[in-house]
């Protein structure tokens, strides 16, 4: 395990989990839950397990334009939590800086910054034997650092607890299930990115790849291939937007409806899949 520092806090690189029979019932537990990508119904029957142990609820408020975000996690608890007394605390989540080039930095500094939210939220909202959760969109191992922050507080040693992650149905499971697309074609490569990524091209010996966190309509620099798109945004939401085709034929028109539904929303949460034709 590699362990790095990040201002005044240490971070680690991966984070320790803990079965469930290790937990003492007079330390500070910590669920990690990821609860899909949108629909309740995406919610597994283990995160139902997990939601019915939890005390208080860590919800990270990311501002008036996020609010539905807040409002399905508050859904999802309203739906599955049954006949046990909890708490729901609130926090302002802190917005990610301009990278000036240093993305990498940027996200680091965040991630900061949010240790200091979930460290304040674990000493002080949480109560010795009492479990905490914080709900994870989608997956908490796909484009999260809930587990990296929850892992460098552990370790860290200024608070005592256990914690454990829960998997989720992600937003590419879901995307792929829309579409009714499988993300492989037979013995061949799949892959998943970023924007940035995808702006350098298709990777070596990958002929299908995942793009996630695309700012930029990346997309636009792979239009000249032979491929295919399977897009959609806000998937399993009532808002959900979907479009695939030929990308070269399609491209504009996602451009064009992702705009849209970003200047109505104020905000976009898209993901796409692109396969050669070959494949």
């Amino acid at each position: 395990m590699r362990v790095s520092v990040c201002g005044k806090h240490e971070r680690l690189d991966c984070a320790l989990t803990f079965s469930q029979a290790t937990f003492s019932e007079t330390m500070k537990r910590i669920l990690i839950i990821g609860i899909g990508a949108g629909n309740p119904d995406y919610v597994t029957m283990q995160a139902v397990r997990a939601l019915n142990e939890v005390d208080v609820f860590f919800v990270m408020d990311k501002g008036e334009a996020k609010a539905k975000l807040v409002a399905l996690r508050r859904e999802i608890i309203e739906r599955y939590v049954k006949d046990r007394r909890y708490s729901v605390v609130e926090a302002t989540s802190p917005e990610r800086g301009p990278d000036n080039g240093n993305y990498v930095g940027a996200v680091e500094t965040l991630n900061c910054d949010k240790q200091d939210v979930f460290e304040r939220l674990i000493g002080d909202e949480l109560a010795d034997g009492e479990c905490g959760a914080f709900l994870v969109w989608g997956d908490p191992s796909l484009y999260d650092s809930t587990m990296r922050i929850v892992g460098a507080i552990a370790q860290s040693g200024r608070h005592a607890f256990e914690y454990e992650v829960i998997p989720g149905i992600s937003s590419v499971q879901a995307l792929a299930a829309k579409h009714r697309v499988a993300l492989n074609a037979i013995g061949r490569s799949v892959g998943i990115t970023n924007g940035r990524g995808i702006a350098q091209g298709f990777p070596p010996n990958v002929d299908s790849i995942v793009v996630m966190l695309d700012a930029q309509n990346a997309f636009r620099h792979v239009a000249g291939e032979d491929v295919d798109i399977y897009w959609g945004a806000y998937v399993g939401t009532p808002d959900e937007i979907l479009v695939a085709g030929e990308l070269r034929e399609v491209a504009d028109e996602i451009e064009r409806v992702r705009a849209e539904a970003r200047a109505k929303n104020g905000w976009i949460m898209d993901t796409y899949l692109l396969k050669k034709r070959d494949a």
